[in-house]
């Protein structure tokens, strides 16, 4: 990945390059199935996830366990973990306030995306 910055003790300014380093071919894999998505809420906390952080979502990979997804339930967006053991899903906040979500009959959950970055702004 381009040049790094020290985030210890400081590296003498003339060890840092200006390359430009192209966020796109940083964190988009499969440009034509990826989106990015505001977060709103706390629900995600303890995995880093904040409240208007901006979430890369890759339609393209395959979702596993423990993957954080976008999922969409009754066509409500939600931001989780996944979990998938024996044949049952269900999506798990990094918030211990929240409880799982389990789909109850008849309702619809499907796994939207999975989340491959997170990108947060800072106030200048």
């Amino acid at each position: 990945m381009g040049d790094t910055v020290c985030a210890g003790f400081p590296s003498p300014a003339e060890d840092i390059h200006a390359k430009r380093i192209d966020l796109n071919e940083q964190l988009v894999k499969h440009p034509q199935a990826t989106f990015l998505l505001r977060v709103a809420g706390d629900s995600m906390r303890e995995a880093g996830i904040f409240d208007g952080d901006v979430l890369v979502v890759d339609r393209a990979v395959r979702p596993r366990h423990r993957h954080i997804v976008v999922a969409t339930i009754d066509n409500d967006f939600t931001v989780k973990y996944l979990h998938k053991r024996q044949g049952q899903l269900r999506l798990v906040a990094a918030n211990p306030t929240y409880p799982d979500i389990v789909p109850r009959e008849g309702q619809v959950m499907q796994v939207w995306g999975v989340v491959t970055a997170c990108i947060k702004q800072f106030p200048v």
